[in-house]
């Protein structure tokens, strides 16, 4: 199924051509009424004119794409400059169409998109790079800083925060380690000072990226 969202008629008589063939429902409303169609109809394909009333840009297709991770959403537009389209596809847009597409190039991207990828222009290809090595370089700086903290503990206080990381409770730890459950308690208050963190949560979640590491 199909969603075909605006309200210019020239962008529906266009869109509708390059649909034929396809199970197709015409909504020409605000978005407002989008949201609440979209949820109850869960639609393969969202065809979103950009410039439908009260969707707001990038804030409308974050809201859309949270009502239902199977909706492919695709933006229709007369014109996206590169950093506005970068940033709808990472809003969770799967592709980003001129509106005067010719019919047989719409089939063919809707084809695509249907099948799980996106439909994106080689200009942005370099976007996706640089965002790649940013995430990349970041996870990097964590994995240091986290390993920088863990070096500060003694090798006991090693061995119990990697237990707290794989879940064990406190007297789990007691009963591997060979020690107390008050002795376990003793050395969770200096971990949890040494690493400035306040619970057993935090702690697990500190050391998870290094237990995968190693």
């Amino acid at each position: 199924m199909i969603l075909l969202a605006s309200l210019r008629k020239d962008v529906i008589a266009h869109w509708e051509k390059a649909l034929l063939g396809f199970p197709t429902i015409i909504l020409q409303k605000k978005f407002d009424t989008l949201k609440e169609k979209t949820a109850r109809i869960k639609p393969q394909i969202l065809l979103l004119d950009y410039e439908l009333p009260g969707l707001d840009g990038e804030k409308g297709i974050l809201e859309l794409a949270a009502l239902n991770s199977t909706t492919r959403i695709i933006i229709l537009s007369p014109y996206f400059s590169n950093d506005e389209e970068w940033s709808l596809y990472k809003a969770g847009a799967k592709g980003c169409f001129n509106e005067n597409m010719a019919p047989e190039q719409i089939q063919h991207a809707i084809e695509i998109i249907r099948q799980g990828e996106l439909w994106i222009r080689r200009s942005l290809t370099q976007f996706m790079l640089d965002e790649l090595v940013t995430v990349t370089q970041e996870k990097k700086n964590i994995e240091k800083a986290v390993s920088e903290l863990l070096k500060n503990l003694t090798r006991r206080e090693y061995e119990i925060a990697m237990l707290i990381g794989q879940g064990e409770s406190n007297k789990q730890i007691a009963r591997q380690l060979a020690i107390t459950e008050r002795t376990v308690k003793a050395h969770l208050t200096e971990i949890f000072r040494k690493l400035n963190i306040t619970d057993r949560i935090k702690l697990a979640l500190t050391v998870k990226d290094t237990m995968t590491l190693n």
